[in-house]
């Protein structure tokens, strides 16, 4: 029997033993095929080093990387020297085989003055109005003593408002949603279920830009139940995920108003707007006139725009059946930059994860040449974003490269360099978080891993549901986990030195450091190599 017939024997043999194993109440040594177990641990030990941890994180935490905020120059730096580890690897460019970058964009847009006056009356944002900065073009300000009344503000070909008539330049007054006849048809639709100009009020202020609308005014008369989710969009100013909506080529400069404040503008001709609003709805016509008003506007806005990468490198399975399949091994390499000459290194957040993953990819490479697999493929991925809410791998998440039913885990690793103060006194421990959310079996891969290999304390303080930290919910692999797919968190807490200038390169410890290491890239090659997937099999 030849030696690779011999190795892939050892792994089936290994794997049943496993999903033997996964039906017992508790967890116990596994007799491992020597081959196998001697093999990885040689492979572990000679790649995964205390040496080769330090030479990264000597590069990625020193002063010229400049804390890798994304967006800045020091994650360019870092991305960087992530993709050229990657190709020094002969790892594949899978984005168009040119590049290991997946771009992304971050957007936020708050207003630094918000106006509306109405015949010479203020009025109060977020009282009787509200106006979305992500959907509408910065402006000093516009005045008019005209508006428009134009029905719904519908541009379709079953029915239209725009119908010869010239709005460009003006303000115009539009309800929400659109006509419905007497017997609850909708004129739009034709069916008794409506269309999606009332559903989506982005097509309203699409067709008044292509008209050449200067404002539209839209009454909603669901402003009370809309103003709240309304309030938290327009004052949230943590960057988002995308370019942003460029509301100077989509979208008129747009106010949503109370019907009150409808009233106030129109004056004594809101009868007529109320009247010719029943006659659209009885007969399915537009309608719409002039009439003179006073209304001045200000809506001048900050956009911030940040623009990151997530850095993929793909290493193939050799099992032809299985390599369709994914174990997905993350961590993040950004950090929080620089405060003035004030370097924040990032040592252990994150960049031990970081050189961790890079570290473990080395190894499962060797594995592979050797013949030890993976089995399934694995997608070494370090993401940016994290410090700014998770994005990288919320992007990731919402626009993934390999399809996410094929990803049948994700591995995450979030510092594991140091020691918090409850275990100061013996530092061979990690926090692990989330394994048994979603599948029991990802819980007990990590524990025999551990029993075979490292015997770490692993602390599952973090674990628990109501636990006040929220751990579970504060990195990357919640992402994944939030789609249904396995994930674990290892983490080794927090210290004095997080998120401060002091967390450094030279207070990692890495004797824990590199067994922690050594403890992820057995659990990794063990998803990637057991004969099935594993399984969700926890009730959320």
């Amino acid at each position: 029997m030849k030696i690779r017939e011999k190795l892939l024997l050892c792994l089936l043999l290994w794997s049943t033993c496993l999903v033997a194993q996964e039906q017992t109440d508790t967890i116990a040594p596994v007799e491992l095929p020597p081959i196998i177990k001697d093999s990885l641990s040689a492979i572990a030990q000679e790649y995964i080093t205390k040496d080769g941890l330090k030479a990264h994180l000597e590069i990625l935490a020193s002063n010229e990387y400049e804390g890798r905020e994304t967006g800045l120059e020091g994650q360019k730096k870092a991305a960087a020297y992530i993709a050229n580890y990657f190709d020094s690897e002969g790892l594949p460019k899978i984005f168009g085989d040119t590049s290991y970058y997946q771009p992304i964009a971050f957007t936020s847009n708050r207003w630094s003055k918000i106006e509306l006056t109405i015949k010479g009356e203020k009025q109060r944002p977020l009282w009787n109005y509200y106006s979305y900065p992500s959907l509408n073009t910065s402006r000093d300000s516009f005045a008019t003593e005209q508006i428009v009344f134009l029905g719904f503000g519908i541009d379709d070909e079953r029915y239209s408002d725009y119908k010869e008539v010239d709005v460009k330049g003006k303000t115009i007054l539009v309800f929400d949603g659109e006509p419905m006849s007497s017997d609850s048809t909708y004129w739009v639709s034709g069916a008794k279920v409506a269309s999606d100009w009332s559903t989506d009020f982005r097509k309203k202020l699409k067709a008044a830009k292509q008209h050449g609308v200067a404002t539209i005014l839209i009454i909603d008369r669901q402003f009370q139940a809309n103003l709240q989710p309304a309030r938290k969009l327009i004052l949230n100013t943590r960057l988002q995920i995308g370019a942003g909506e460029q509301p100077e080529k989509n979208y008129a400069n747009n106010f949503f108003i109370t019907s009150d404040l409808a009233k106030m503008i129109m004056g004594d001709t809101i009868s007529k707007v109320i009247a010719l609003r029943d006659q659209i709805n009885s007969e399915g016509k537009p309608h719409s006139f002039e009439t003179p008003t006073s209304i001045l506007a200000i809506q001048k806005k900050r956009t911030r725009q940040v623009l990151g990468e997530n850095v993929l490198g793909y290493i193939e399975g050799i099992d032809p059946e299985r390599k369709e399949e994914l174990v997905v091994l993350t961590a993040h390499y950004d950090h929080i930059g620089m405060k003035g000459e004030t370097v924040f290194n990032g040592a252990d957040d994150n960049g031990s994860g970081t050189c961790g993953v890079l570290e473990i990819c080395e190894a499962l490479l060797e594995a592979k040449k050797k013949g030890f697999g993976p089995r399934r493929s694995v997608l070494v991925m370090l993401v940016s974003g994290e410090e700014k809410g998770l994005l990288g791998s919320e992007y990731y998440a919402k626009n993934p490269i390999f399809p996410l039913e094929n990803t049948i885990a994700n591995v995450n690793v979030d510092m594991i360099g140091r020691s918090d103060k409850k275990h100061e006194a013996d530092p061979r421990y990690i926090y692990v978080i989330g394994a048994d959310r979603l599948s029991t079996t990802l819980h007990d891969i990590n524990e025999q891993a551990n029993l075979n290999y490292t015997q770490l304390e692993l602390d599952y303080t973090y674990n628990d549901e109501n636990d006040p930290n929220r751990y579970y919910y504060r990195s990357d692999h919640y992402n994944f986990a939030k789609k249904g797919i396995p994930a674990v968190f290892y983490f080794s807490g927090t210290h004095p030195d997080y998120h401060r200038p002091s967390d450094t390169e030279e207070k990692i410890l890495y004797d824990k450091y590199v067994e922690v290491a050594h403890l992820i890239f057995y659990t990794v090659w063990e998803l990637a190599n057991r004969d099935e997937r594993i399984q969700v099999n926890v009730k959320q």
